[in-house]
């Protein structure tokens, strides 16, 4: 982890999304922050040090679902296929797809795998999964605050999270997706879906994949707008944009910082202020997390 200070932060942007306003002031105490995603490497720690099981693991409650088929309870998660051409990119369900079998171990469902990964970002998990890893730690998971601020690496109110140019001097600075989506992509300095954590350059804090790679959790639940001025204030929960891996609880969390799936023809949220919501039973190829740490807590 690095440890940072507290701070004063320009939180949000306009001119993009309308859930990133109002831009305001936020404050931070000092804390510590994970270098990069948590890995799978770092996972399977967690897993066998506990035998936690995630909740792509588990069949789902059919309580949940009134009347579905047997098979269609069984286990799994959302995975990401592509199209083979251009495509209404209103209709997020043809590029995704609901796979029996898909778990962190298998992030594609049965076939795929993670032993030449150890170094990418876990995904395949949901909030509940991510919040279990990090009270295992002795962690936490962030606030959107946090996170932000961390993202932004001192550069206050700045566009991405190492200046105002999106490629400066035609460097790539985060694995994102290149080429058309959800049917063209010609690869991030040579990687397809998720890479290697620490595989691009570093934000002004030294910390790696901030922006791109992967989707990451915060314990700030989602509303349609910043919460000001208050943080802890109650906030209206959003419906949420990314695919809901199971029954939805009606309780949607913030997520940051992009993946590598993001496009500018459809998602351009590879900036710290952009944000999107997300039911706490969802899981899928694009989302990770990694944990903070608040004085007083080792």
């Amino acid at each position: 982890m690095i440890r940072l200070p507290a701070g004063r932060f320009r939180m949000g942007a306009t001119g993009h999304y309308s859930d990133e306003g109002p831009v305001h002031d936020r404050t931070v105490p000092g804390f510590e922050i994970d270098v990069h995603p948590v890995t799978n490497a770092d996972f399977a720690r967690f897993v066998g040090a506990t035998g936690y099981v995630t909740v792509a693991e588990r069949p789902v409650d059919p309580a949940l679902v009134p009347g579905a088929a047997a098979e269609d309870l069984a286990p799994g998660s959302v995975v990401f296929v592509g199209t083979p051409g251009p495509v209404d990119l209103t209709v997020w369900r043809q590029w995704w797809d609901w796979r029996a079998g898909a778990t962190w171990r298998t992030p594609h469902g049965p076939g795929s795998g993670i032993d030449d990964k150890a170094d990418h970002p876990v995904v395949q998990v949901s909030y509940e999964d991510a919040a279990a890893y990090a009270s295992w730690a002795g962690a936490s998971l962030p606030t959107e605050a946090e996170w932000e601020y961390a993202a932004r690496g001192g550069l206050d109110g700045a566009t991405y999270a190492w200046g105002d140019e999106l490629r400066p001097g035609g460097t790539l600075m985060a694995n994102t997706w290149q080429g058309r989506f959800p049917y063209d992509n010609t690869g991030a300095n040579g990687w397809f879906g998720t890479s290697p954590v620490g595989s691009f350059p570093l934000n002004g804090f030294g910390l790696a994949d901030m922006i791109g790679n992967v989707w990451e959790w915060t314990t700030t639940p989602y509303a349609s707008t910043h919460v000001v001025p208050s943080c802890c204030s109650p906030a209206t929960v959003g419906l949420p944009l990314q695919p809901v891996a199971r029954p939805a609880t009606g309780v949607a969390r913030t997520l940051k910082g992009g993946s590598h799936l993001c496009a500018p023809e459809y998602c351009e949220r590879y900036r710290p202020a952009a944000r999107s919501p997300e039911s706490e039973d969802s899981a899928t190829t694009h989302i990770g997390f990694r944990c903070v740490r608040r004085s007083g807590r080792r």
